[in-house]
Parts: structure tokens; sequence; C-alpha cells
């Protein structure tokens, strides 16, 4: 077979995650799947009943059935396991010298499934990935990281490194098995880098955010006086990693597919004054001790602005949540609160 580097960032490879057992991850596949079909109808109907007769909610019982989505949605995750965390890889505490060496860990493990045939998340896959960088670089793929993020001005995202002394660095914490909030165990993640290695603050998400974003929007402004300097990607570069690849799926939001490293949600509206899907693009993380999110949602721009040369980009809504605790679903949370200061801002 053959495995490319677009099939290792759509998560198509067929490398494992962290569950060795592919019984075990395609009866978590199985189940996932059965019980968004059965909870699916009950969704559409509740949600075309409040459609139709306009029903206004408590805020009390908003925030109820936002819980319960919440809930949902996490016990539901396709191919994850609910007790992903209790998987004995997770906390790894051998240092590895580069990621070339980390390949040991799953190198000579059974591909679950022919490379694009199916989706399935894997850590390892981006591992893989950083192995292709750094060859093709000739540089380590800690070092060609950190160049890029001082190059995006990113100077507060850094290796999660146990030795080094980080200035601000947070404290992690996880629920015990009695339900009582304590330290997060020490791990090392020099074996995975590229899938959750790094330690950043909201204002780099935001400005990394930002980059994307005027990449994405900057061919789209025709007339900028020559003022309008070129973004860090290519915005087709961009439009491609936004753009949803077949056979994916996305745990975290039913109605996205995944695309280069992205979830994606594409514009959709079936029905006049009922349910609109916005376009936007996201990732949470979820790391011992650790849990975030960063959700760009792009403006819809208007032709006449935007050939006039009366606005510039970035366009958008860029939403950034880190949290210094294990297991939090985050990614509805940003998209609320992403859709309150994009209405905010067409209110005025």
């Amino acid at each position: 077979v053959a495995v490319t580097t677009r099939l290792l960032v759509s998560h198509l490879s067929g490398i494992r995650h962290y569950e060795k057992d592919i019984t075990k991850v395609k009866e978590e596949k199985e189940k996932a799947n059965r019980t968004f079909k059965l909870t699916k109808p009950f969704q559409d109907k509740e949600q075309k009943e409040k459609e139709g007769k306009g029903i206004e909610k408590t805020d009390s019982v908003k925030l109820k059935k936002e819980h319960e989505g919440e809930v949902k949605s996490r016990n539901s995750r396709p191919g994850r396991k609910d007790k992903e965390f209790e998987q004995e890889e997770y906390y790894l505490k051998e240092k590895f010298e580069s990621v070339i060496e980390s390949l040991k860990i799953f190198k000579n493990d059974p591909l679950f499934f022919k490379p694009g045939d199916q989706f399935l998340y894997s850590t390892y896959g981006f591992t893989l990935l950083s192995a292709v960088v750094e060859r093709v670089s000739g540089q380590k793929f800690t070092d060609y990281m950190l160049k890029m993020f001082r190059d995006l001005d990113m100077l507060s995202t850094v290796l999660d490194d146990n030795e080094a002394m980080i200035y601000n660095r947070a404290r992690c914490y996880v629920y015990n098995k009695k339900g009582r909030l304590v330290n997060a165990p020490y791990v090392d993640n020099s074996y995975k880098w590229a899938g959750g290695g790094f330690l950043s603050s909201v204002g780099d998400l935001l400005k990394f955010g930002n980059a994307l974003l005027y990449s994405y929007q900057a061919g789209q402004f025709k007339i900028t006086n020559g003022k309008l300097l070129p973004g860090y990607l290519k915005p087709d570069t961009v439009a491609m990693m936004w753009t949803p690849v077949p056979k994916t799926e996305v745990s975290w939001d039913r109605d996205g597919k995944y695309a280069m490293a992205w979830a994606v949600v594409e514009k959709n509206q079936q029905y006049g004054c009922c349910r609109q899907q916005r376009h936007y693009a996201s990732h949470t993380g979820g790391a011992v001790g650790a849990s975030s999110v960063l959700l760009i949602l792009p403006e819809e721009l208007d032709s006449e602005a935007v050939d006039t040369g009366q606005v510039a980009p970035p366009r958008g809504v860029i939403v950034s949540v880190i949290c210094n605790m294990q297991s939090v679903s985050l990614n509805s949370t940003a998209l609320n609160i992403a859709r309150e200061f994009d209405k905010e801002k067409w209110a005025q």
C-alpha cells in the first residue's frame, strides 16, 4: 500500500491511534453510529417544532439543553473510546531525541485498514507526518516549528518540555476515580510533538487563527492600492486545507467533515427562516490534564465592499479556549461564542 501525506493529514492512513485492538475500535465506531442514528430523528423533530412554533425558552432551559447536547456529543465520538485516557500510551515517560526515533512505537504494527478506505483519528499519523517534515526540511521538526511560530509572532508557543523553565506554565488537573480534582500525572510528550506536544496561550492561538483567516481571504480583495501584504499561506492552500475530504467524520460536530488537519462545517440552509449552517473551521485538543479549541468563523464578505477596498482582511471571528482540565468538551461553547460576536457585529 501507499501512505501519502494527504492521507496522513486527513486521518485516512490506516495507522492506529492509542488503541491497539482493531476489534475494539470497530465496536466503538458501530456503537457511536447506532447512537447517532437513534438520536438524530428526535433531534430533527424537536428542531422543526421549535422553528415552526417560534417558542422561546428560558435561559436555564437553554443552558440545560446545551449541556445535554455537549454530553451526547462527548459520549458518541465515532472511532474514539469514551475512556480514551485509560490507554497506557497516553502516559509514556520515555524521552525521544527525534521524531524519527519515536516511530518505533507503532512502525511495526499492522494498518487497521487500506489507506484511503476509512477515517480513523490518529495521533501517530501526525508523528509520521512530522518525520516527513524533518527529512524534507533537513532540520529537527521542533526547530522547524519554533521558527515558524516566531514568523507568526507566536512567542509564547513552546515545546511541552518538562525540564525547561517556562514562564507562566499552568498546572494541569484531572478528576480521579472518586471524582476528586488531582494534579495530572507526569508524561513526556516527545513521542508526539506534532499531535500534542506544544504549549501555547490564548493570545498566540488567536494570532494563528487570524494569520490563517487573513491568508484565506487575501485573494478575495481586488483593490488594495498595493498596501495589502501577502498572507503567510496562499489563499488556495488554506481553501484546500478547509475543503472537506470524502469518507471522513468529525467527533465534535456531526455537521462537519474532516479536511486537512481541520474539521470543517460548510455553509448550508435548506429552508427559509429555518436553521442556517455557517461555514467554519475548528479543531479541539485533548491532552493529559488539558483541553482546548480553536475555531475560525469567516465573515461572509460583501462583494461590493471587497471590490472597492472598503474593508481589509482578516474579517470574521476567532475563538480560542484553553483550560488546564482534562476531557472538557469545548467546540459547542466556542461556536456559541463566535455566533454571539457575529450576531452583535451585524446588529451594529
